[in-house]
């Protein structure tokens, strides 16, 4: 533990999980308002554009 984190009283682990449900949460309200998501395909290693439709557009 450093000096930030007894300060706040949030472990590392707590911030991790913080920070990977914001960014599910803001995916999830751009899917709602129809607005293209950026992703990472592991599989393919290339980055995309997520569509509303599901569409995805690899770039290359």
């Amino acid at each position: 533990m450093n000096e930030l984190d007894s300060m706040c009283g949030i472990s590392d682990d707590e911030l991790t999980y913080r920070f990977i449900e914001a960014v599910r949460l803001e995916n999830e309200a751009k899917k709602i308002k129809g607005v293209p998501i950026a992703g990472y395909d592991m599989n393919r290693r290339a980055p995309y554009i997520e569509y509303a439709d599901g569409r995805r557009e690899y770039e290359i």
